[in-house]
């Protein structure tokens, strides 16, 4: 089943996200769950938050990715959503 995992990065956290961008991207290829994912931007066009569609089995699947990228566990999301996803188009 798919989902999406909707991350907004904490205020000023640019920094961890850079830090921990290669461990992150390890993460994705290890797990081999992720079927498309990229940052979200704000208005300057700056990196501020992620979107990640998982092809996971369920919801628990799901939060245990979320709980174990190297991004939630430097602490950089302020605010996570984990919402079942139907793709229709692409």
């Amino acid at each position: 089943m798919l989902y999406a995992l909707i991350c907004t990065d904490k205020t000023h956290h640019i920094q961890t996200r850079k830090a921990n961008r290669d461990a992150h991207l390890a993460y994705i290829e290890a797990t081999g769950v992720v079927t498309m994912a990229g940052p979200l931007l704000d208005g300057a066009g700056e990196m501020s938050g992620s979107l990640v569609i998982l092809d996971v089995a369920d919801l628990a699947a799901a939060e245990t990715w979320a709980s174990n990228d190297p991004y939630a566990k430097a602490g950089l999301f302020s605010d996570v959503r984990i919402e079942a996803w139907k793709k229709v188009i692409g």
